[in-house]
């Protein structure tokens, strides 16, 4: 232990070392393995909070279970320059860190060992793709959300006309994408006679594996069709389910966990209780027995990934504009307003619940239900922000397309999509700036100030809405909603809603 002064008090610190593995402060528990055993098994892309409180704790848990399972341990990269801070603090701590659950009142804390390394790819990929390289790695994990994949966004198919895209075709052997580092980790295995790993997309895309293993072989057909043969024979892309609310930590919150504990700890984190992961069984050299700490697996993950797109992500999306406008910083108190939970509640019944098919296993009345109450978990401090910035505007189309081939009402998830209109505006009702985060954040502005009232300027975005976005039935609802958000601003416009019986179950 060392002293210091965090926030004006002093406190003995407590250093994290796998080599010096230290005496934990009261209230933490600590791996039920010898941390220093630990070797690779898995290298995953896109190293962040999401990660490290979800796939990162199920591997913990069982290396906890199973002394097997420590040659699972996790190598993480990170592909952004903004990554390079957590990756630092994790060197530091090789790779040791503390994960907070929380639900009202109870609170879990629990000192992770699952990661073995940081590697930080934002310049260069050599030592990812020299990590990937080691005949031990035999998952390659990816959480770079949507937008890491240079997907077209309407199609989910890989957008060669991306600068990105473009540049790893003609640099492929040192590229900068992600699906540019997994083609060319795939090649080094080709050429070196190795065995193919398992790519894991962890990341909210309907299909996921499929849509991951579409870009590399699309990416592979320009380069090698040699290589694409082998990767689509030998390489194996399980389609996912990941579910578990982990907001971004504050400073102020890692520096409070510091100053209450004594654990020197610069990369903590919070987030929900609840976690869930249902997993396609499908890997090419073998994977961790993840169902001995409770993930799923199954032969088909559909049922599972429609259920958390079409009612958790989707309702998240809806009512995170929605609060936003109203001048909500948090989800939790957005979802405490009596008007937003009518909305959310009836978007479910009514809109986005109906294009389900029966889950095996599960109550969907239940589950709907627990959602709302997740996202009324204040214990987590889940901003609007956060979930405005993550979540992809394809979790209210692709609902909105599926009803509309049907024949089926969309006024509910026209009222989400026109509050992204607004919000995207990037001006609040009372005209204070919002911040959005969104590769085509000036051309939404732009776009959004432009028609104001009139969706049709944003909507005409092929790369976003495809042919949705020109159609009339979309065009009609979105626009109706949008001018009473102009004319009477957010909440008045719930509140009329609510009124006219739109929000009715």
């Amino acid at each position: 232990m060392t002293a210091g002064d965090f926030g004006g008090k002093p406190v003995h610190s407590v250093r994290l070392s796998r080599s010096d593995f230290p005496t934990l402060p009261a209230g933490f528990e600590p791996p039920r393995y010898d941390v220093g055993a630990v070797s690779a098994g898995i290298v995953h892309l896109g190293l962040g909070g999401f990660h490290r409180a979800h796939m990162a704790r199920y591997t913990h848990d069982l290396m906890g279970e199973d002394e097997g399972a420590l040659a699972w341990g996790i190598k993480g990269a990170g592909l952004r320059a903004t990554d390079k801070s957590l990756l630092d603090a994790l060197a530091e701590q090789d790779g040791l860190y503390a994960l907070v659950e929380r639900e009202g009142a109870r609170e879990n804390r629990v000192l992770i060992g699952a990661i073995v390394q940081t590697i930080d790819a934002s310049l260069s990929a050599e030592d990812l793709l020299t990590a990937i390289d080691a005949p031990q790695i035999r998952i390659v994990s990816t959480s770079v959300t949507e937008n890491g994949y240079c997907l077209d966004r309407a199609t989910k198919t890989l957008n060669f006309e991306s600068p990105d895209i473009i540049a790893d075709l003609g640099a492929p052997r040192t590229p900068r994408t992600a699906p540019g580092i997994l083609l060319e980790a795939y090649r080094r295995r080709y050429v070196a006679g190795a065995g193919a790993f398992t790519s894991l997309c962890c990341d909210n895309i309907q299909h996921n594996g499929d849509v991951l293993k579409a870009a590399i072989l699309a990416l592979a057909g320009r380069q090698d069709r040699g290589l694409a043969r082998w990767i689509d024979h030998y390489a194996c892309f399980p389609n996912s389910m990941v579910d578990r609310i982990t907001p971004v930590p504050t400073k102020d919150e890692i520096d409070a966990l510091r100053v209450e504990t004594g654990l020197d700890d610069r990369a903590s984190l919070h987030s929900e209780i609840f976690r869930q992961w249902v997993i396609e069984d499908k890997f090419s050299a073998g994977r961790p027995d993840w169902d001995k700490v409770g993930a799923q697996f199954v032969d088909n993950v559909a049922p599972y990934e429609f259920m958390k797109l079409r009612l958790l992500n989707g309702s998240h999306l809806a009512i995170a504009g929605l609060g936003q406008l109203c001048g909500y910083a948090l989800i939790s108190e957005t979802i405490e307003d009596p008007f937003i939970r009518l909305y959310m509640a009836a978007l479910m019944d009514k809109e986005t619940g109906p294009t389900l098919a029966p889950v095996p296993g599960v109550d969907l009345a239940h589950y709907k239900r627990s959602l709302i109450d997740r996202f009324a978990n204040r214990a987590i401090k889940d901003t609007t922000q956060r979930v405005n910035s993550d979540a992809p505007i394809n979790v209210l189309i692709d609902p909105m397309r599926d009803r509309l081939l049907r024949g089926h009402s969309i006024d509910l998830l026209a009222l989400g999509l026109a509050a992204w209109c607004r919000r995207v505006s990037g001006r609040a009702d009372d005209g204070k700036p919002i911040a959005v985060a969104h590769p085509m954040s000036d051309l939404l502005a732009r776009r959004a100030r432009e028609g104001g009232a009139d969706p049709a300027a944003v909507l005409s975005i092929t790369e976003l809405f495809g042919a949705l976005g020109r159609d009339d039935r979309v065009l009609a609802a979105t626009r109706r909603w949008l001018t009473l958000i102009y004319q009477q601003g957010m909440r008045a416009t719930l509140i009329a809603g609510a009124a006219e019986g739109a929000f009715a179950r």
